[in-house]
């Protein structure tokens, strides 16, 4: 289709048969940031020019790989205890076996296990367990002989057979005396044993509560459910930077870093990331600056160099371990938890190592990687060994038709929370009521598929529900019903936008909190006593957003007993942080799934559903909902983008600028975020940014952690920072982390997108973006806009060749398979 002409409105157009002329420049892809595309920024954090991730990272959940005992009683473990205390995750058993100080049992135990021969024969148990509830018979010995208070003297081995006996005894004692109600307030005297004494009588029913007041308590009313604390206005808080080391181990960093050759400015970072010994790590090994943020090989090599000298060569030891560390965090920022072994050992060997299966083998010694096998149980366990010659010459085919077991290797951060999620998952599927009765809630649903999900959440503990923008209704129709069966029920969400539109569908704004917020502690019913949070059914929409670490850490707060839905659009971009839960809980089957039948209504809705099945449709958009903008270059494309957010869209579809969303490829190159924002700043609000590079009124997005963006306004600044307008609240952010945390936001790419909406988008496809494309891709930017898409178009034929390219699993994890292992 001809392009329209300049300044006049978008035209309606095919959206199947777009043209353009491919300016054949290299591509700024939006995905995960490559050793080939530094501006590529999944994470949604701040560009900074050098493609590695440097926001903080979410600690890694605590999970069960202590298994220290510190109970000085040594009171004997349940079964359940016992078997949380052997479970080390990922890492070895044997390294992460649990240890116990003696106590008073284990010492009489170990004595009884030392008696004598003659002991034994006399009938002495020595080995029986100590904790039982009664110390036995008397010996065998000592009940022929009759022993009386009138016998001959004892002999060695019986005066030591009565003093064990006598030890036994008072354990025992002992441990009835523990095992009892414990008397409390017996040297309590005057008020405070008047106080202790009226609470007994009210605890034991002797007295009512209302007799040791002088007018009686008025009746409180019972109610089914708790009342949602009101929401209290929160001052606004600087977002301050984390501490960091101290200024003399920041003094000692920078001097080995300047005899290295390396810049002054990594001492901050590196003093941060190795701690105070920094700069003695760094001596000892130089190849640990690879751990700082945007260090790659080839500066760590050289820092090497000036540090060691002829010392320093590509096979050693402390060099090939930091490789492999680094590969591994490199892959995490593609989203991987784990790498095949073959693509870690061939990294290597492009790394000039010369025998890359041993430094693989050393790194997992170092305790750097873990290594894992994923395969049959028989194989897992069954040693290698050499192949014997078959008999008669027949071939062994079974050898042949057998698939070989895979071997990946992982950091323990990933690999611990992926065992602690399936762990958790699997508690909660088998700690659910399933005898509960929601027949009349699923009666009353407005659809069938939010009925069929109201009873699934009924009888199972995790439920899994898939669909699209539309299918957000179902949830919030399961939120809706729980409340009104008396349950605590709540829905957490990936982003302000999508809390907001949560609680739109609900009707109560306490029904919706953000995922960051809930585990935070700033937004939800807080935790109980045992520190789990106060729900009864928690539903998280926009799963795919969901990392390995954060659904761990969320996991780990729920209660038996709580229920879990996770729900969301399996087609969209997956999250920003490692792993993609919920892919993997989908493929393994793991609970049941219920998929919407609620297809997403309009022209926008009828493209977005072709691009998920692989299909670039025309749609009938008689309203212009959908408008196809050809341009030839990135420099026509910008041109073009400014017109219709500026003017175009405003004046044709009746959505002013504030509400209309860029969404382009990547960072980078000329029809990238960085060219798109300076080019809408300067036509939409122009001013010489005095405020960091901002003025107020610029729309900038907030990234406060990786795979968390923010959008807002800027309001001003002062001493304490650089003041954002967040949907009406204040966020102040230091100065010192304004360049790091903030930038403008006009323009988005389709990550950081994902999990918002707004009333019309235009999408940018310039030329040099078409290897950065993908089904996932498309179907993420295109599904952002509620009224208006447009499409700015330069990649000719590159767009429905990639929609109709299959889906591949681009990430490497372990979750699925844990989750279709057996119960260990």
């Amino acid at each position: 289709m001809p392009a329209p002409p300049a300044g006049d409105e978008p035209q309606a157009a095919d959206a199947g048969s777009p043209t353009a002329v491919d300016t054949g420049d290299s591509a700024e892809t939006d995905g995960r940031p490559t050793p080939t595309d530094d501006d590529t920024d999944a994470s949604g954090a701040p560009e900074d020019g050098d493609g590695d991730a440097s926001g903080p990272v979410p600690e890694a959940p605590e999970g069960k790989a202590s298994g220290t005992a510190t109970d000085t009683t040594a009171a004997p473990l349940s079964e359940t205890e016992a078997e949380n205390d052997t479970e080390a995750g990922p890492d070895n058993e044997a390294d992460n076996a649990p240890t116990a100080e003696p106590d008073t049992e284990a010492d009489t135990r170990s004595q009884g296990e030392n008696d004598t021969e003659a002991d034994t024969q006399a009938g002495t148990d020595a080995a029986a367990p100590l904790s039982e509830t009664t110390a036995g018979p008397d010996t065998e010995a000592d009940a022929q002989a009759g022993t009386d208070a009138t016998a001959a003297p004892l002999s060695e081995a019986e005066a030591e057979l009565a003093a064990q006996r006598e030890l036994r005894e008072r354990i025992e004692k002992r441990k009835a005396e523990k095992e009892g109600p414990i008397a409390a307030g017996a040297k309590l005297s005057g008020k405070a044993a008047d106080l202790l004494a009226a609470v007994r009588a009210v605890e034991s029913g002797e007295q009512p509560a209302a007799s040791f007041f002088d007018s009686p308590a008025p009746a409180v009313p019972r109610r089914t459910a708790p009342a949602p604390a009101p929401a209290r206005p929160r001052a606004p808080e600087p977002a301050r930077a984390p501490q960091g080391a101290s200024p003399e181990a920041v003094a000692a960093t920078a001097a080995v870093l300047a005899e290295g050759g390396a810049p002054a400015a990594l001492a901050g970072p590196a003093a941060g990331v190795l701690g105070a010994q920094a700069a003695e790590a760094l001596r000892a090994d130089p190849w640990q600056l690879l751990a700082v943020p945007g260090v790659g090989p080839d500066q760590a090599d050289g820092f090497a160099r000036a540090l060691l000298g002829a010392e320093c060569g590509p096979d050693d030891e402390r060099r090939t371990a930091a490789l492999v560390g680094w590969l591994l965090e490199r892959a995490a920022l593609r989203g991987h938890t784990a790498l095949d072994a073959s693509e870690v050992r061939a990294a290597l060997a492009a790394r000039s190592v010369t025998d890359p299966g041993a430094a693989v083998q050393h790194a997992v010694a170092e305790g750097v990687v873990l290594v894992f096998q994923d395969g049959p149980e028989d194989l897992e366990d069954q040693e290698p060994e050499a192949p014997s010659a078959p008999a008669d010459g027949a071939e062994d085919t079974e050898a042949a038709d057998r698939e070989p077991v895979q071997v990946l290797l992982g950091l323990d951060r990933y690999a611990l929370a992926e065992e602690s999620l399936a762990d958790g998952l699997a508690r909660l599927v088998n700690a659910c009521e399933k005898d509960a009765d929601w027949t009349e809630a699923a009666s009353a649903a407005g659809s069938p598929s939010a009925a069929e999900l109201i009873r699934a959440v009924a009888a199972h503990g995790l439920v899994a529900h898939t669909g699209g923008e539309a299918a957000r209704a179902e949830p919030a129709a399961l939120i809706t019903a729980a409340r009104g069966l008396g349950l605590r029920a709540l829905g957490a969400v990936h982003s302000v936008d999508g809390r907001r539109r949560l609680a739109g569908a609900t009707r109560d704004p306490e029904t919706a909190v953000t995922l960051a917020g809930l585990l935070s502690g700033a937004q939800g019913p807080g935790r109980d006593e045992e520190g789990a949070l106060a729900v009864d059914l928690l539903v998280v929409l926009d799963a795919p957003q969901l990392d390995v670490e954060t659904a761990a850490m969320l996991v780990e707060s729920l209660a038996d007993g709580t229920r879990l839905v996770l729900s969301g659009d399996p087609g969209v971009l997956g999250s920003a942080g490692a792993g993609r839960v919920f892919a993997d809980v989908l493929a393994a089957r793991a609970c049941p799934q219920v998929v919407s039948r609620t297809p997403d209504p309009g022209p926008i809705g009828e493209l977005v559903s072709g691009i998920g099945i692989g299909e670039l449709n025309q749609v009938e958009a008689p309203g212009k909902e959908v408008v196809i903008v050809p341009v030839r270059d990135a420099g026509e494309a910008v041109h073009r983008t400014v017109q219709l957010v500026a003017d175009s869209v405003p004046r044709a579809i009746g959505v002013p600028s504030s509400d209309t969303q860029v969404i382009t490829v990547g960072h980078g190159g000329s029809a990238g975020t960085r060219a798109l924002n300076a080019a809408l700043k300067q036509r939409l609000n122009p001013g010489p940014g005095r405020f960091g590079g901002f003025d107020p009124g610029d729309r900038v997005v907030h990234v406060p952690a990786p795979g968390r963006v923010v959008p807002a306004v800027v309001v001003g600044a002062d001493a304490e920072g650089l003041r954002l307008d967040c949907a009406g609240t204040e966020i102040v952010v230091a100065q010192e982390r304004v360049e790091s945390l903030v930038r403008h936001g006009w323009a988005l790419s389709a990550h950081q997108a994902a999990g918002m909406r707004w009333p019309a988008v235009v999408v940018v496809l310039p030329g040099d973006a078409a290897q950065g494309l993908s089904r996932a891709w498309v179907y993420t930017a295109f599904g952002r806009g509620e009224r208006h898409l447009s499409v700015v178009h330069g990649v000719d034929q590159a767009l429905p060749r990639a929609v109709a390219q299959p889906p591949a699993q681009d990430r490497t994890t372990r979750l699925r398979t844990l989750l279709e292992a057996p119960a260990r």
